[in-house]
């Protein structure tokens, strides 16, 4: 298909212009970001943001994969001098990858099969008789007569009509509006059937599919993913069906034409002889995989999600905070980091069992906190979590009628990732000098200093809030988690003198070799004066400078656009906008709570002329000039932080609490409202006067919600919520005591 063919389909397919379309492209074609793209090209795109771009780079490259194929298939069918010009056609036609598969199909090189070898005894003259159905006289037998071929292995007229049947029901298979048609039977009618296998479930993880029978459109994606575990786990068993006796009865219909063939009986033995052993068994493998993409893609969509709700947390950010990593027999890691994330000091002390030191423990943390001036203790949500929990509120009561004391507080974290972080090249090179078990710590305290700046350097599959991320496609999820890392990172912007090489990789048009070697060079020179030194890093030309410098900041910059999101290709427009409005472009900070008096009554377009740029842009400087340095994460609700502790026993029904939510999947979200378990606040219990089929249409992770108790089973350590009365989403999450 031509470039602009490809343009206008995807046009169609996303509602979208073909010039939008054709404009992204080139950029794309140009090694732009998708960042760069939606942040500073909106002019040429006509504003499209992140997800429409990454939507027609997605179409793009499924178009190119389809052209390969459609290159490579056509290549093939013309050295089998079986080309035609009303295939060659339809193949050039072919909109999706799974028909063109089909039309390829009856010329794909086969391994061995029964119908190859029928044809290597010579009988697909008499395959064809009973294909063509021409014959109304005589009787197969006497026609198959002449194919008995002892040498070729033919004994008998019936095994010359069994070979004969064998290469017709390759055909019936290779038929593409057959295939489409049992596609349809089972997309529409399939049942997914699902039973016990011989091996025990000793957890009864899987107990409620033991029996399951669910409707092929009706399958949930995160049943699809739990049914596919526990059949490769050997103990849930498998299969499609649909109504056997209605598939046969088409496929007749369509492939009997004469009805008086003495070959007919040949004929309806090959249909039901290539349904069982070829068609539906290719196309139950098909149904299944695509009810597995469908499922994997919701199962990372939903991963995706969370994740960025994750990253884009608001940092607590200039505290000094002590990070815990909890542990039986070895102890439990301490380590105060100030705040900035410099490590100051560390230690293991033993709260838990088997020691159960806990006033020397205390002590330590007492002196810890006087040292260091902590205000803040980060705990990991590991093993040991909820002893450790119960001696930190403990201290913190403790400390609550001493000066310092009212204004310390706890909260948990969750620590998946740290140890994959502990063990890598990076945490060694940060701290050569500390055991691994340390460096995840020293992870748990940053994090909550700056969610986003100490999660990149951890795979994001291994940060834990998605659902069955170990069994989805792991190249797409690889992928998609890695659009979301990015695109927060350059959502909040890098601070150049103080990020890691990390953080820096995922900056729009930074390479992890060219971020390591900003950091060299920030090493060697000291911290960069302004965007324009970037320059001088090897590797950094003038493309890489233009996908990266709007996206990096630099405070202490002698020019205030520096620590902005506007871009140096529209200093100029700035600082004239500046000028017109009476106001000096260096002193913007100064100027900012005058500025929206200043901009109130402007003329965007005409400004927008006067300047040579574009409406999009203007407005971007516009917004930027009244809050240089910004953190989009500062208007999000804080963390929810605690003083005192509760355990499951003092959970009542009907109790409303307040908690954050750790992770939403299909069926709810669950909540950590300050004990040991997290709460399940289901899907069904999310709103008491609308049904929710969506849960981050209501709920996102990190959020503050109030919650109500429903149920409590201790023994299970299972906790039912429902969401309070008239109660979504808090404004601000940033508690001082717990509820």
């Amino acid at each position: 298909m031509s470039s602009d063919g490809i343009i206008s389909d995807i046009s169609i397919e996303l509602s979208l212009s073909p010039k939008q379309v054709s404009a992204v492209a080139a950029l794309l074609a140009e090694g732009a970001t998708i960042p760069f793209i939606a942040r500073y090209r909106q002019e040429r795109t006509g504003g499209l943001d992140e997800e429409k771009l990454r939507d027609i780079r997605d179409k793009l490259e499924y178009a190119t994969l389809l052209n390969d194929r459609k290159a490579t298939i056509l290549g093939s069918i013309r050295e089998q001098d079986k080309l035609t010009d009303e295939l060659e056609k339809e193949i050039l036609a072919c909109k999706s990858l799974k028909l063109l598969e089909d039309l390829y199909l009856p010329f794909k090189p086969k391994r061995k099969t029964r119908a190859s070898v029928a044809r290597e005894k010579g009988l697909e003259p008499l395959a064809e008789m009973i294909w063509q159905e021409e014959s109304v006289d005589g009787s197969p037998e006497a026609a198959a007569i002449d194919f008995i071929d002892q040498e070729k292995g033919v004994k008998s007229a019936e095994e010359a009509l069994q070979g004969a049947r064998d290469i017709c029901a390759e055909w019936i298979n290779e038929e593409v509006d057959v295939r489409n048609g049992i596609r349809t039977q089972i997309q529409r009618h399939g049942i997914l059937k699902v039973v016990k296998s011989g091996k025990p479930d000793e957890k009864e993880t899987y107990r409620e599919y033991y029996e399951f029978n669910g409707r092929l459109s009706y399958v949930k994606p995160h049943q699809v993913l739990a049914i596919n575990r526990g059949e490769r786990e050997g103990i849930l068993s498998v299969h499609l069906e649909i109504l056997e006796d209605k598939a046969l009865e088409r496929m007749e219909r369509y492939l009997i034409t004469n009805s008086s063939s003495v070959f007919t009986t040949h004929l309806v033995m090959a249909i039901r002889d290539s349904y069982k052993r070829l068609l539906f068994p290719a196309l139950e493998r098909e149904a299944r995989k695509e009810l597995t993409e469908t499922a994997d893609e919701h199962a990372i969509q939903t991963f995706a999600e969370n994740l960025r709700n994750l990253l884009l947390q608001p940092p607590l950010a200039s505290r000094t905070v002590m990070g815990i990593d909890p542990g039986y027999r070895t102890g439990c890691k301490v380590a105060v980091v100030d705040g900035t994330g410099k490590y100051l000091e560390g230690t293991t002390i033993f709260p838990t069992p088997p020691q159960k030191k806990i006033r020397e423990s205390m002590d330590v943390l007492n002196k810890l906190i006087d040292n260091h001036g902590v205000t803040l203790i980060a705990i990991g949500n590991g093993t040991g979590s909820r002893e450790t929990e119960l001696v930190v509120a403990e201290l913190i009561g403790a400390r609550q009628s001493t000066a310092n004391g009212a204004d310390l507080h706890y909260l948990i974290v969750n620590e998946a990732g740290a140890s994959v972080y502990s063990a890598s090249p990076l945490a060694r090179q940060e701290f050569p000098d500390l055991d691994a078990a340390m460096r995840g710590n020293i992870s748990i305290a940053r994090r909550v200093q700056d969610p986003l700046a100490e999660l990149v350097k951890i795979d994001p599959k291994s940060i834990g809030v998605g659902l069955y991320q170990h069994d989805v496609n792991q190249a797409n999820l690889s992928r998609k988690l890695d659009d979301v890392v990015e695109s927060c990172v350059n959502n909040v912007g890098v601070n150049l003198n103080s990020a890691s090489s990390p953080l820096l990789t995922y900056v729009s048009g930074l390479s992890r070799n060219v971020a390591e070697k900003i950091i060299a060079c920030r090493n060697q020179s000291g911290p960069f004066r302004n965007r324009q030194e970037l320059k001088k890093v090897s590797g950094l030309g003038d493309f890489r400078f233009q996908q990266a410098a709007g996206f990096l900041r630099i405070p202490d910059s002698q020019q205030p656009l520096d620590n902005t999101a506007i871009h140096p290709e529209s200093y100029d427009a700035a600082q004239k906008l500046c000028e017109s409005i009476g106001v000096d472009s260096h002193k913007i900070s100064e100027s900012a709570t005058l500025l929206p008096l200043k901009f109130r009554n402007l003329d965007l377009v005409s400004t927008a002329e006067k300047l040579g740029i574009g409406v999009p842009t203007l407005e971007l400087i516009i917004e930027n000039l009244q809050k240089p340095g910004r953190d989009p994460r500062e208007s999000l609700p804080k963390p929810l932080l605690r003083q005192e502790i509760l355990s499951m026993s003092d959970l009542r029904e009907s109790q409303e609490l307040e908690g954050t939510v750790r992770n939403v999947v299909d069926f709810g979200a669950f909540i950590d409202i300050g004990v040991k378990q997290d709460g399940l606040l289901h899907i069904s219990k999310m709103s008491s006067n609308k049904r929710v089929t969506n849960p981050h249409e209501v709920i996102s992770v990190g959020d503050i919600v109030r919650v109500r108790i429903l149920s409590v089973d201790e023994q299970r350590g299972r906790i039912s919520l429902g969401m309070a009365d008239g109660s979504h989403k808090l404004a601000d999450g940033n508690a001082p005591t717990a509820p």
